[in-house]
């Protein structure tokens, strides 16, 4: 869940329109160091706007609820509702007046915290003195807790109605068991009404630190400038210690099925397992297998025999998520009632297929070129560089991993992705979630 203060000042708009027309040939140099107190940072010189983006990344995501399922999302979401004696109309009111941007968001694995800004001390200096203010003295204002606790519960009850919300919750739980990553980021009606300001305030406490955090830096400064914004904007976080390891994820010992009954005139549909974790030697291999099969929307496998001979589903698609741990490989589609499992059973046809032949030679060739012809657009523009940076430093990848991206996609072979798909997934051990049925 991502909540975002995005009040952007005219001229901002303005400077963006007029001047970004960039467009990239080559991947940007990644810096890295140290903060006086710990924090890792990591940081990519742009000059081409006149503005800078920062991610302060901490190991704070839902896998550290705990018992409270939600804490981490409750207490990111509470940041900019009152700080430093600052109540949220007056922070909004000053990142507003200033072109300032902030927000806030969490996953299974982390918590990022974000600001764009103009240069210039009239901007940049009160927009991070204020990021920091967010960062360092949150308040959480009871009555804030209390409004934030509503909000959340109001869409929780919406998602229960979800029949797309209802199946990856329970794809989910049946994937990971007893595992953090089991628990949805947002958590549940029963676990948000349980937490309490105490327990929010020992999160921060326990994980806004420096020592648990990376930084995350790119835009018209120069590295000097990049290490003082970093130095200014954790200045008086406690150093802290990075977070304990989370577990690791158990393989599936058999199959899960599990269909629920929802009064909709479509099935949603998950399969998988959990498939592959950040800096896995099997990455490459899997990415590229997994355009040719379900990644690359209409031309996929999957599309092919689902939705182009048999019009089960007008969108079928699969994915894998590489995570701290072990991340889910799924595939998800809709389809009528009285076609659910005919679908499911191409789909296990079409995948046992591919994990014993993999993908022709023509479909390797051009999944290739999809993926590098479009890369140089992935790092396009400052947000999606600093998308980059923070997972390479978050998940701790090699610093040329952008410089190295296209030889890698271009070097996997089609043994390489047989032998990937063979290892990784097991249809006689995949979670298969439906929702729908009922009319």
């Amino acid at each position: 869940m991502i909540r975002v203060i995005d009040h952007y000042a005219v001229r901002l708009i303005f400077v963006i329109s007029i001047i970004f027309s960039a467009q990239v040939l080559a991947s940007p140099d990644i810096e890295h160091w140290k903060t006086g107190d710990g924090a890792r940072v990591y940081f990519v010189e742009a000059m081409e706007l006149p503005m800078v983006d920062i991610h302060i990344i901490f190991d704070a995501g839902s896998a550290r609820d705990g018992e409270q399922a939600g804490l981490a999302n409750f207490t990111a979401t509470l940041l900019s509702d009152g700080a430093g004696g600052l109540n949220s109309d007056t922070i909004a009111k000053r990142f507003s007046e200033i072109g300032a941007r902030f927000g806030a968001g969490v996953d299974r694995d982390m918590t990022t915290v974000t600001l764009r800004t103009l240069i210039g001390d009239e901007y940049m200096k009160p927009a991070l003195a204020l990021f920091n203010t967010l960062l360092t003295k949150p308040d959480f204002p009871e009555q804030d807790i209390e409004r934030e606790r509503q909000r959340i519960l109001i869409g929780l009850q919406q998602e229960e109605q979800s029949p797309g919300s209802i199946v990856d919750r329970t794809f989910y739980k049946k994937l990971y068991g007893t595992h953090p990553y089991a628990t949805p980021p947002n958590g549940t009606s029963a676990s948000i009404k349980t937490i309490t300001r105490d327990m929010i305030q020992s999160f921060h406490a326990k994980y806004y630190v420096s020592g648990n955090a990376v930084i995350a830096i790119t835009g018209a400064v120069s590295k000097n400038e990049a290490r003082k914004i970093a130095e200014q904007i954790t200045e008086g976080l406690a150093k802290g210690t990075a977070a304990e390891n989370i577990p690791v994820v158990s393989a599936l010992e058999k199959a899960g099925v599990e269909n629920i009954a929802h009064p909709s005139t479509q099935t949603h549909v998950r399969m998988g397992q959990p498939g592959v974790k950040r800096g896995d030697p099997d990455y490459f291999a899997l990415y590229v297998g997994n355009h040719v099969l379900g990644g690359s929307g209409l031309v996929s496998r999957l599309s092919d025999e689902v939705r182009e001979k048999r019009a089960m589903s007008y969108s079928v698609y699969s994915y894998f998520i590489p995570q701290r741990e072990y991340g889910a490989f799924t595939i998800g589609l809709q389809t009528k009632n009285d076609q659910t499992s005919e679908a499911i059973d191409v789909v296990k046809t079409v995948l046992q297929d591919y994990i014993e032949h993999g993908p022709t030679k023509e479909e390797l060739v051009s999944s290739k070129k999809n993926i590098t012809g479009g890369f140089p657009l992935n790092i396009a523009s400052n947000s999606k560089i600093i998308g980059y940076i923070s997972m390479i430093g978050f998940y701790g990848l090699p610093l040329d991993y952008l410089d190295r991206f296209n030889d890698n996609i271009n070097s996997v072979t089609i043994e390489q992705i047989q032998e990937a798909f063979k290892r990784r997934l097991d249809i006689g051990k995949m979670v298969t979630v439906t929702v729908g049925g009922q009319q």
